[in-house]
């Protein structure tokens, strides 16, 4: 016999989406139970590790946002420095710069005393050395002129006073009259 004929026999005609009353509260009964023990114990563990992780997760970015604006003001720092190192950098180069040039004057300067010192003393020496070949000249002039004259005249012209005075008239007038031609040829 088929069940549908066996329940007919029966009188009861069972609807396959209807469970019978007893199952459903036992059923109802069992859901309650099994959900009063999972919110009593296990809902708040889970509500707990939730509240773990979202503290952290919420802690880490606050920590990450804090970290980046940390390293965005010692970046900002390390700029500030940087700049600073620079213009301070320029600022030695432009002094050394300066300072290059007025050592440099000042060398130019030194040089220029010097060799206005060499050129004064060169000038002093070749006056001095003027004089004393003019004087050692006058002198040798004048022994020749009167070692001439006394070959000419025959006679001794030996005397010294008289000799130094014709030698030094005769160069004198020799002296005015280079400087008269020279004055001249200007």
């Amino acid at each position: 016999m088929s069940i549908a004929a066996h329940l007919a026999e029966e009188g009861e005609i069972m609807n396959p989406l209807l469970p019978a009353w007893p199952e459903i509260i036992i059923g109802l009964l069992c859901f309650f139970i099994v959900f009063g023990i999972l919110g009593k114990k296990l809902l708040p563990s889970i509500e707990k590790v939730l509240s773990e992780r979202r503290d952290a997760i919420e802690g880490g970015m606050e920590r990450a946002e804090a970290a980046q604006a940390e390293a965005q003001a010692t970046l900002e720092q390390y700029r500030a420095e940087l700049a600073e190192a620079r213009h301070e950098a320029a600022r030695i180069i432009e002094q050394a710069r300066e300072q290059g040039a007025a050592q440099l004057a000042e060398m130019r300067e030194e040089g220029q005393r010097q060799r206005e010192a060499i050129v004064a003393a060169g000038h002093a020496q070749i006056e001095a050395d003027k004089k004393q070949a003019t004087a050692a000249l006058r002198q040798d002039v004048g022994s020749l002129a009167t070692q001439l004259a006394s070959r000419i005249v025959g006679e001794s012209l030996e005397d010294h006073a008289r000799q130094s005075g014709v030698v030094d008239r005769f160069l004198d007038e020799l002296e005015a009259k280079a400087a008269v031609a020279q004055g001249a040829a200007k």
